[in-house]
């Protein structure tokens, strides 16, 4: 089953936490301190599977979610550290925050590999801790949480070539007589439900990838049928054959008919429409003898600055000059395929949103009350009883702006700041 768009949620793994254990050996009446360090947690990574060409792996399971470290273990122990989280997608896959919709990354080229979320990292053991001061501390460091983020991953093809028209035009027909793709054919609408790709191989040493883009209708651009998901697939193609009816066999008009594509390809995006086009006026075998239909092709293509190309797709009438004048123009271009750039790094704006805080005043109980879940974990793995742990504390809400913050609200020298069930007084 052909599946071109999925929506899942991956998470990393969380870090193991810190140990706190010391050593009970005999002889050694007054063991230090021998925690162990948490082992981080697994990350989520991105691969792309050249054997893949459809998303169906994400159609029923949607939550994928990278191995947690282990925690620190006595005698200095370290907890082991969780897999990685493997994620194949095929070549072309768009990955987007499903949010916002902005681009995390395109799997297309040589972004072979992509590190999504990186594990978080796991906690110091007490072994860490001891100082002159304070030989037996009694805290470890917590592992870092995970991440989690939730993906809306769309297969664009990446073809050098893009076929397009109406249904039933033959399109499907002409890919599988100049390429190995072997497509079904049959005289129905929407005959081709998914991208079908070919090689088109030429004699003399050329060739390039062509994409039959399933039968495109009328409002195609406003999502009628299957319009978005059809025109998606043009996006990365250098050039357009637009196979058109010329005999009208449909009872369709042929230069209607390409006008009515045209404005589709136009109305679903700007650089789609503008695209270069060669007309395949196909059928020809079948045209009246007294048929104008060619010549109206003929001078509407001028319009479009695109050459015409009689053919039969079904006789292979003059497929092959058409082939290799779309080569030709090929050479002339650029051979990258389009590449979709980042505009959502999860490094950055996941440590920017995570772990928020708020700095407020609770004027019923006449005290500046500072909380969320950053200060909540950093009272989780900071010992405030011991001075290395209190100076800790003193740089945490400096280097976060939390004493600016308190000031701007109007905090004074012997104010009372609550940070849960630590109250303080201000000093200046």
């Amino acid at each position: 089953m052909f599946i071109d768009k999925a929506t899942i949620t991956v998470s990393s793994g969380k870090g193991g936490d810190g140990h706190v254990s010391f050593r009970r050996e005999k002889y050694v009446p007054a063991g230090g301190p021998d925690g162990g360090d948490g082992g981080d947690g697994g990350s989520v990574i991105l691969v792309v599977d050249d054997g893949l060409n459809t998303l169906v792996d994400f159609r029923h399971t949607r939550k994928f979610k990278a191995q947690d470290g282990e925690p620190g273990k006595k005698k200095r122990m370290a907890g082991k550290r969780g897999e990685d989280l493997i994620l194949k997608v095929p070549e072309g896959t768009v990955v987007r925050e499903a949010d916002s919709g902005r681009i995390i990354t395109d799997m297309s080229g040589d972004n072979r590999r992509f590190v999504l979320l990186k594990g978080g990292r796991g906690g110091n053991g007490n072994q860490h801790y001891a100082t002159s001061t304070m030989q037996a501390p009694r805290y470890a460091q917590p592992g870092q949480p995970s991440r989690t983020i939730t993906l809306s991953l769309e297969l664009k093809v990446i073809a050098d070539v893009g076929l397009v028209g109406f249904p039933n035009v033959g399109k499907s027909t002409l890919l599988s007589m100049v390429s190995n793709a072997k497509p079904k054919i049959a005289n129905y609408h929407f005959t081709t439900l998914q991208p079908i790709l070919g090689v088109v191989d030429l004699p003399d040493g050329g060739g390039f990838v062509m994409a039959d883009i399933p039968g495109l209708i009328e409002g195609a651009a406003e999502g009628a049928g299957l319009g978005h998901e059809f025109l998606a697939h043009i996006e990365r193609t250098k050039l357009l054959i637009h196979v058109v009816d010329a005999a009208g066999s449909e009872g369709r008009d042929p230069v209607e008919d390409i006008k009515t594509i045209n404005a589709e390809l136009a109305g679903y995006e700007e650089e789609t429409g503008a695209k270069k086009q060669v007309i395949a006026a196909n059928k020809c075998d079948l045209l009246e003898e007294d048929s104008d239909a060619l010549e109206r092709i003929r001078e509407y293509a001028k319009t479009l600055g695109a050459e015409v190309f009689e053919i039969s797709a079904a006789t292979g009438e003059g497929v092959w000059p058409l082939m290799y004048h779309v080569n030709d123009l090929l050479l002339q271009m650029p051979r990258d395929a389009k590449v979709f750039e980042q505009e959502f790094d999860p490094e950055t704006e996941l440590a920017q949103t995570s772990e928020p805080f708020t700095v407020t005043y609770d004027s019923k109980e006449n005290e500046y009350v500072v909380e969320g879940p950053r200060i909540e974990k950093m009272l989780s793995y900071t010992n405030l009883e011991t001075e290395k742990g209190f100076v800790f504390f003193q740089k945490f809400l400096e280097e976060n702006d939390i004493i600016k913050m308190l000031k701007d609200l109007g905090c004074a020298e012997g104010d009372t700041v609550r940070l849960y069930g630590h109250r303080f007084e201000f000093y200046d």
